[in-house]
């Protein structure tokens, strides 16, 4: 029985998935995913320093979803311990927070050259530019507010 037609059928799909897949496929590719250098505690900011990228065979099926690009990890938070040389789940990192839960915030809102202020206590985390919940310390008012750049919350008209 010839293997040739078997051959053929699985070149054919190779190529059919794409150049990456068929040079990894017939080739024995490697798949470079960026691993942590050492251990990454929760809450930490991650640091290019902190990763380098590792060769796995092209074979290799992570047990989760896993980042493939150390540009896509930098700079985020850690949600959960990080051990050293093994992928990074995508669940595994976080945008940093700019504003805690509970934490005296300042609110601020502006409107044709009028700029209010006031303490406010966020209702949850936030990070750059997400819309949250916000109790206003003086009247108990719950108002929704976006979290800027500076971990202040601007509240009324954006």
């Amino acid at each position: 029985m010839s293997r040739t037609p078997l051959f053929r059928g699985l070149l054919i799909a190779c190529l059919a998935a794409g150049p990456a897949h068929a040079v990894e496929g017939m080739a024995g590719g490697e798949l470079m995913l960026p691993v942590p250098t050492v251990t990454i505690y929760p809450g930490d900011t991650i640091k290019e320093t902190m990763l380098r990228m590792q060769a796995y065979p092209a074979t290799y099926r992570a047990r989760t979803a896993v980042i493939d690009a150390s540009a896509a990890i930098a700079g985020r938070t850690a949600r959960r311990m990080l051990l050293p040389g093994e992928p990074v789940p995508v669940n595994a990192v976080d945008d940093p927070r700019l504003v805690s839960r509970g934490t005296p915030t300042q609110m601020i809102f502006e409107e044709n050259g009028l700029v209010i202020t006031a303490i406010g206590a966020p209702l949850q985390n936030g990070g750059l530019g997400e819309t949250i919940r916000v109790r206003n310390t003086d009247t108990n008012r719950i108002v929704l507010g976006t979290v800027m750049a500076d971990g202040r919350i601007r509240i009324g008209a954006q």
